[in-house]
């Protein structure tokens, strides 16, 4: 007999999204005058910029010739984006990577989920609270989360790692050593950033620690302030503990 994975059942609810657009939904069928300006999950408002629609047209172009037609691409990616990527992403910014560490995916949150499935369920998970849910629900599925609290929105064996107006929105690594790290600069949902000497604070307990940092950086397209690092590896020996 199939069985299920029981900690699939200990989500309280469906994905927070899910949930928001439902809430949307029902309160514009009770008021349909009412103009809604919607903070929810974000969505492309504008058309896709020329180069890219020229791009994309190249492509299929190509995949019309059998002279440059290409099947199923390599599993981590062709060379040629890993090395661009390096080139316009990284080594301006004194990160020094080689084309197998980069791996092409479909986004950001499906990493997030994969990488969890080569990480033991005994690992003690910790997240800046509020946090991106995903990091969270992942950790639910894969049976690291333990129990949900009595307020239905903590669990008990997750760290939280309180980001507060008296803190400035600024996580401080916690007392109780944890073996994942996750951290999203810049932050959703608070939008705050961290400066390349607080990220080497975080560097520095993970090596003392021995924990892993999962960094997301899914918005460092919006920084533009020099003094802000796109990426933890602009930290010196943060290759060693972060993906």
């Amino acid at each position: 007999m199939a069985l299920i994975n029981e900690n699939f059942l200990k989500l309280p609810e469906s994905y927070l999204f899910s949930d928001i657009k439902k809430k949307v939904e029902a309160f514009k069928h009770l008021h349909p005058d009412v103009n809604i300006i919607s903070l929810g999950i974000g969505d492309v408002t504008r058309p896709i910029a020329p180069v890219v629609i020229e791009a994309l047209h190249a492509a299929v172009d190509e995949m019309g010739d059998s002279k440059t037609f290409r099947g199923y691409g390599p599993e981590q990616g062709y060379d040629f984006l890993q090395k661009k990527i390096i080139e316009n992403d990284y080594i301006h910014r004194g990160v020094d990577l080689a084309p197998d560490e980069i791996f092409i995916s479909d986004g950001a949150k499906s990493d997030i989920g994969n990488i969890g499935d080569i990480l033991s369920m005994q690992n003690r998970v910790a997240v800046t609270d509020p946090v991106y849910p995903v990091y969270i629900d992942t950790n639910v599925m894969g049976g690291r989360a333990g129990n949900i609290a009595k307020d239905g929105q903590h669990w008990d064996n997750i760290i939280y790692i309180p980001c507060t107006s008296e803190n400035n929105f600024i996580p401080e690594p916690p007392s109780v050593r944890p073996d994942i790290i996750y951290l999203c600069y810049p932050n959703n949902p608070t939008g705050t950033t961290l400066s390349k000497n607080e990220l080497e604070k975080w560097v520095n307990y993970a090596l003392e620690n021995e924990t892993l940092i999962l960094f997301d950086s899914a918005y460092e397209a919006y920084i533009h302030d020099e003094g802000i690092p796109h990426s933890i590896y602009e930290v010196k020996d943060a290759k060693r503990v972060a993906i």
